[in-house]
């Protein structure tokens, strides 16, 4: 098994043998289960991200179409 190594700066280098199972994914969720690190893969959708953060703030899409017409004065 391969192992990862935490730097002084507190930063993990995985191993190659690894990340080439995950070609083109640059970002990873990091989340702890259970005593374990767990590494996701991501493939980061800014629009996506936008929708969930709304959300998450209680913003309906009728909410940002009444934010643009007050800003723009109609």
């Amino acid at each position: 098994m391969p192992l990862a190594k935490k730097t002084s700066k507190n930063q993990i280098t995985l191993p190659r043998s690894v990340l080439s199972r995950f070609p083109g994914v640059d970002y990873f969720e990091v989340r702890e289960a259970g005593g374990e690190i767990v590494l996701r893969p991501v493939h980061p959708d800014r629009a996506g991200e936008v929708r969930r953060k709304l959300a998450e703030l209680g913003i309906a899409e009728g909410d940002v179409d009444a934010a643009v017409k007050w800003a723009r004065g109609r």
